[in-house]
């Protein structure tokens, strides 16, 4: 992890060739690149804060700010009015997810320790879970024609609805894995003890934040020229680069730790992560977006919905034995690599 703590150079360069007016396509990669270690100390300073309060406040606070960057960058690009970028990040949050980290955790943890278990019953809960995310999700999108005839207002008001279920649902999915299932929670045990104090961890969460906002604006801003300059659909750009670089350090804890042969924290990390954006980075973002003046809805497309069914269904047959093993991990790396390929050609 602390490798990436280099890429920290990529902060004055992305902040100089914006307001030096540099080229779009370094202004975009510096600040892409920047966000990345960022977005780790953001990760560390949560754990270390999570690691003073008790297992069950600290669950809460890393799933609280566990997807802080990425919902920092989403409410930028909500205020430029890139609502379509937004909706395809938050697809391609859970596909990376639950197909690229899942998928290379199951892969190098098998390739370095075999058969791999896991909590069976924690992790059907987390897969119905999921199920029943996509289905909320996509309740908007396949209603919205036969609604948006009657009303687009409707439409919204659907979305908000969906929005405030889901938050429901999220707030219970996480008293009940607190309550009901300590033994998901175990793999906290293995981490290192705290090595910073309160004061640190809180001025690291902050500066941490300032930082990646900041960077956040410089990153949005120029989608549009990188779009143009790049050939690349701006799509294809909030599928698949967008939620890499805010979750770029959390997937490779998750990849680590499966390596290490801790699958409960590995899937927690990854499962989790997914639900985490589904259930309440998505919906919050609805409701942020109505003070923003640019009203979100949840209305995803249908290559977006398509492949979502098909990463949680995977996800979710790999996940059910509570056993993996390289070859699973493969399967669903298999299935990114081919989403990413067909999104790559989609036109915009």
């Amino acid at each position: 992890m602390k490798y990436l703590y280099i890429l920290l150079i990529c902060v004055p360069v992305a902040i100089a060739a914006r307001y030096l007016n540099g080229p779009p396509g370094l202004v975009f990669v510096a600040s892409c690149l920047a966000v990345v270690p960022l977005a780790g100390l953001l990760g560390q300073a949560t754990e270390e804060l999570a690691s003073k309060t008790g297992p069950r406040l600290g669950g809460l606070l890393n799933a609280t700010l566990g997807n802080a960057a990425e919902l920092i960058i989403a409410a930028f690009a909500i205020r430029a009015g890139l609502l379509e970028l937004v909706k395809a990040s938050i697809a391609g949050s859970i596909l990376g997810n639950v197909l690229l980290v899942l998928g290379l955790s199951l892969f190098a943890g098998g390739l370095k320790n075999g058969m791999q278990r896991f909590n069976r019953t924690l992790a059907g809960v987390n897969a119905t879970m999921l199920i029943l995310a996509v289905i909320g999700l996509g309740v908007p999108s396949f209603f919205n024609q036969s609604i948006e005839v009657r009303s687009h207002v409707a439409v919204e008001y659907l979305s908000l609805c969906v929005a405030g279920v889901l938050m429901l649902l999220y707030v219970l999915w996480l008293v009940y894995s607190f309550t009901a299932h300590p033994v998901g929670h175990q793999a906290d045990t293995h981490r290192a003890r705290p090595t910073w104090s309160t004061s640190t961890s809180v001025g690291v969460l902050i500066v941490a934040t300032v930082f990646i906002a900041w960077l956040s604006e410089i990153l949005v801003g120029a989608v549009e020229s990188v779009v143009l300059s790049w050939g690349i659909t701006e799509f294809f750009l909030g599928i698949i680069l967008i939620p890499l670089v805010g979750n770029v350090a959390e997937h490779l804890v998750g990849v680590q730790t499966a390596i290490k042969n801790d699958m409960e924290l590995s899937l927690s990390i990854s499962v989790g992560s997914s639900l985490q954006v589904a259930l309440f980075v998505a919906p919050l973002l609805v409701f942020l977006s109505l003070l923003m003046g640019n009203p979100l809805t949840l209305v995803f497309n249908q290559f977006e919905m398509i492949a979502l069914v098909a990463a949680v269904l995977s996800a979710a047959l790999v996940s059910l034995d509570g056993e993996s093993n390289w070859l699973e991990g493969a399967q669903l790396l298999a299935v990114y690599i081919i989403l990413g390929v067909a999104f790559f050609y989609l036109p915009s």
